[in-house]
């Protein structure tokens, strides 16, 4: 179904890949943002150039323009989706806000998720703010009648990042070199909690599915691919992409949180040390057919054959490696240290 669509940000790691898709199917599609990163997208895309936080400078921009669906990407706080509401309300039939899955109750009640398990995050605000967010789009919707679908992603990635746990201010390449390298990387925790990775391109399939959609009106859906791995296996497949040996060195979440320096609290108590395996049931009714396509050991291996071919993308963190040379070597000073003390 042809349709007339805005996104707002439309060039980050899950939003390219809607882009694509959605030129690819020649509907009319416009991007507002401030134009600093929209190169390699199709040219049959309308660009609008604007902060959208600069409100009055966008409604003139838009004009009189409506849309079938407005999308956005970058709408991190409440005052975000406030101003989105005003922007919106009677310009477009559908709004869909990507809110995250790291929303859902820590600690973890039932390791399955469906968009029926409650929202409460205490150990990261970025998730409390979503899940107020969502509750406003929500009472928007009850009392004015706003067309709004909330979204909650989990860990998605494309080929320009391995999706890995614990990483610096920079991503994941420092990571990948440290496996070069022999050295040994941190995992959190033992590396046996389930996790679920999505590529961007699958996670596309099933937002542009519930695009014009009437049974995504006032809903929620969550959009994972139904894979579930150990972290374990996650940084394995990417040391078998590399051809090097993994030199897993283990370190409890909470004491990486306790570490200082890294927002570990959030990152990773809040979100990437739980065990996880989600439902996607109701995306599945709404989106008959849905499916993914990219299994881990394809998509991580595109991500390490991508990043090892373009220098862009080999963001050196010597910061975070120097890090975790220290939190190793303390932690193996404070076993000699036990072993002396109380030997076997």
């Amino acid at each position: 179904m042809y349709m007339r669509a805005l996104l707002i940000g439309g060039t980050g790691t899950i939003s390219t890949a809607i882009s694509r898709k959605l030129a690819e199917q020649g509907h009319e599609l416009y991007l507002l943002n401030r134009g600093t990163r929209n190169y390699g997208l199709p040219d049959t895309i309308h660009m609008i150039q604007a902060d959208i936080n600069q409100e009055e400078d966008v409604q003139a921009k838009l004009g009189d323009m409506t849309f079938d669906v407005v999308c956005d990407f970058i709408g991190f706080v409440p005052a975000h989706v406030e101003r989105d509401f005003r922007l919106f309300n009677g310009r477009t039939k559908q709004y869909m806000y990507i809110s995250s899955a790291s929303a859902y109750h820590k600690p973890v009640m039932d390791y399955r998720i469906t968009e029926g398990t409650a929202l409460s995050n205490p150990y990261w605000e970025y998730s409390r703010n979503k899940i107020a967010c969502e509750e406003y789009l929500m009472k928007q919707h009850r009392e004015n009648g706003f067309p709004v679908t909330i979204i909650r992603p989990s860990h998605t990635y494309s080929e320009k990042s391995v999706p890995l746990g614990a990483h610096g201010d920079h991503g994941s390449y420092q990571i990948l070199k440290r496996m070069l390298e022999g050295k040994p990387v941190i995992i959190q925790g033992d590396g046996t909690s389930l996790w679920t990775i999505t590529f961007n391109t699958d996670f596309a399939e099933g937002f542009i599915g519930l695009m014009q959609n009437p049974h995504a009106i006032g809903e929620a859906f969550q959009i994972t691919g139904d894979e579930t791995l150990t972290w374990n296996q996650i940084y394995q497949i990417a040391a078998d992409a590399l051809g090097v040996e993994l030199k897993p060195y283990y370190v409890a979440s909470q004491f990486l949180a306790d570490a200082g320096h890294y927002d570990f609290t959030g990152g990773l108590i809040g979100d990437k040390s739980n065990s996880v395996v989600f439902d996607n049931t109701k995306l599945k009714n709404a989106v008959p057919g849905f499916r993914t396509h990219v299994r881990a050991e394809e998509g991580i291996r595109k991500a390490v054959d991508y990043i090892l071919s373009h220098e862009e993308c080999q963001m050196l963190d010597p910061e975070f490696d120097a890090w975790c040379d220290d939190v190793i070597e303390t932690l193996e000073n404070a076993k000699a240290s036990i072993l002396e003390k109380y030997p076997f």
